[in-house]
């Protein structure tokens, strides 16, 4: 997974050399699962030598763990970006989560097995990281929260508006809506996907008709 800025936890050579090792650990988790994943395959996979992953995290679980920082925090990145960009250009609220939500598809469609991973991580309650990944989750969320009190603040939205549950029922569509269009409707863009979270957008959470 690669990122337009420094990569978490280092800079440099030992910057590029952790993504090499977390496109590894991603793609061959996914493939077969954490715990039939070997650091012996991991390092293979990455083009390093097996010391080298132990030079960089502490064992495969710091590693996955620090694998969870880093996708959600690109994720969480794109999403704030998507806002600040659509506020700069004097776009409405509605109009920052509509662009949030082609923000979170187009990571989606770019990282697919990390989504699946991060996803299937949500619903299990005995990984050693799980505390690290609530705190993770709450940030992607977070973007989100920040701009539906921003619109019940302004009046364009209700105060009704139950602001933790919305965004996180926002994120959510956007990733089950993604991973179904990948496993099941593969065939379907991802504009179309985005055209119609945007209209449900529009109907449900703005109010308009």
């Amino acid at each position: 997974m690669d990122s337009s800025s420094t990569t978490p936890g280092g800079s440099g050579r030992r910057g590029a050399t952790r993504q090499k090792l977390y496109e590894a650990a991603v793609t061959l988790i996914a493939e077969q699962g954490f715990s039939a994943t070997t650091v012996d395959e991991i390092a293979e996979r990455a083009g390093v030598a097996k010391g080298t992953v132990y030079y960089n995290f502490a064992s495969k679980s710091v590693l996955f763990e620090e694998l969870l920082r880093h996708g959600v925090g690109l994720l969480t990145a794109s999403l704030r970006e998507a806002a600040e960009k659509t506020a700069g250009e004097g776009g409405s609220r509605v109009d920052a989560l509509d662009a949030m939500i082609r923000a979170g598809l187009v990571f989606i469609d770019r990282y697919p097995a990390f989504t699946q991973l991060y996803v299937a991580e949500l619903w299990r309650t005995n990984r050693a990281w799980q505390s690290t990944l609530m705190v993770v989750r709450q940030q992607a969320v977070a973007v989100v929260e920040d701009v539906l009190r921003e619109g019940v603040a302004n009046g364009e939205f209700s105060e009704e508006i139950d602001v933790p549950l919305t965004a996180a029922a926002l994120v959510g569509m956007v990733l089950v809506a993604a991973l179904d269009r990948q496993s099941f409707q593969p065939g379907r863009s991802l504009d179309d996907v985005h055209a119609a979270l945007s209209r449900l957008l529009q109907g449900r959470v703005s109010g308009r008709p």
